[in-house]
């Protein structure tokens, strides 16, 4: 099993929704993206998102992408 890459990308989905009182089936069905999916993004997994989805995202979280992603070069996940 190869080694997982090491990055400084954060996602704040947890906090997100959170302050939205929103749970992820909930935004799973909005978005349109499956439970699944959402959850290998919330837990730092991802190893890409689509324009288009973070832009579903952001539409239902009512947020911007640097709400959602940020960049920590000093934290490698």
């Amino acid at each position: 099993m190869p080694e997982e890459e090491l990055h400084a990308i954060q996602i704040h989905l947890d906090r997100l929704l959170a302050e939205r009182g929103m749970t992820l089936t909930e935004l799973s069905a909005q978005v349109g993206i499956t439970v699944v999916n959402l959850s290998v993004l919330k837990n730092g997994r991802a190893k890409a998102i689509r324009f288009s989805t973070l832009s579903r995202i952001c539409d239902v979280l009512r947020c911007q992408p640097g709400d959602l992603i940020t960049h920590d070069p000093a934290e490698p996940a």
